[in-house]
């Protein structure tokens, strides 16, 4: 079968989209069409496959597969380059958009649509701190500042869920090994459905670092939900204002967190990269 999708970034973070509104994949495999083309050597490559799919809550829904075929409930630059390939395909010429996920509705705004700076904000929702709903396994409420040995080293995590489940380490420096500490926090038994997982630097209150574990993707360049979680733990730890940058390796998004409605909110660019046609 012959699948047109359209691949784009923000800030690194590369996912395909496919248009299921014309095209009809209902009898594919989804997941092996994912891992099929996400693979960066035989495929098109990409952190995830984002299918457009028809809402029940809203007129549009985000379908999203991880790279190992796998289903995820959300993404936040992935909704934001969807907010982008709804406006230019035509789909939506609104500038707010409502967009249905898994399990929940995501409110997204275009700011500035020149191709090289097209500007989305996201209002992303409340950050989930029960641990039962992360979830995270554990006798206290939340999962905040709490102890995990990995290795012969003790790290201080917290578990946030923006949708997706997230784990934030703050570090004063990055590990050398990074990549690996995330992936045994990912699969620790306390996270029965995995999790993603943050190191956040702390520059100043307005301003971290981050690196990026993803769960079924592995080292991924970027994360807006990632964002989001890290904002929420700096800030609980008293070591961030409600609104900061975070910087990536390929770019910055601004987040912030209202206070009165409890919503994170992101913003930053998105990029599209080329289109093209996939043989399945």
């Amino acid at each position: 079968m012959e699948i047109e999708f359209s691949k784009l970034q923000a800030l690194g973070n590369d996912y395909i989209y496919v248009d299921c509104l014309k095209q009809d994949l209902r009898r594919l495999n989804l997941k092996r069409l994912a891992k099929a083309m996400c693979d960066r050597h035989f495929g098109v490559g990409g952190d995830g496959l984002i299918l457009i799919l028809p809402g029940k809550k809203a007129k549009f829904k985000m379908g999203f597969y991880n790279p190992d075929g796998s289903e995820a409930e959300m993404c936040g630059n992935g909704v934001r380059c969807f907010a982008r390939y709804l406006y230019e395909h035509g789909l939506s010429r609104k500038k707010k958009e409502t967009i249905e996920t898994k399990n929940r509705l995501i409110q997204t705004e275009i700011l500035t649509t020149d191709p090289n700076d097209f500007q989305i904000k996201v209002d992303m929702g409340e950050p989930v701190l029960d641990r039962k709903k992360i979830p995270v396994k554990g006798d206290q409420k939340f999962c905040i500042q709490e102890k995990i040995k990995i290795g012969k080293r003790v790290f201080e995590i917290t578990s946030i869920s923006m949708g997706n489940p997230h784990t934030v380490v703050l570090t004063k420096s990055f590990p050398k090994n990074w990549q690996r500490i995330g992936a045994l926090i990912e699969n620790h038994p306390m996270f029965p459905e995995r999790t993603n997982v943050e190191f956040a630097r702390i520059l100043s209150s307005r301003r971290m670092e981050m690196r990026i574990w993803e769960r079924a993707a592995g080292e991924t360049l970027a994360s807006g939900t990632g964002a989001c979680s890290a904002l929420v733990t700096a800030f609980l730890k008293g070591k961030a204002k409600r609104e900061a940058e975070v910087l990536f390796p390929h770019g910055k998004l601004k987040v912030e967190w209202d206070e009165t409605s409890n919503h994170l909110f992101v913003t930053g660019p998105t990029y599209h990269v080329f289109s093209g046609v996939y043989e399945f």
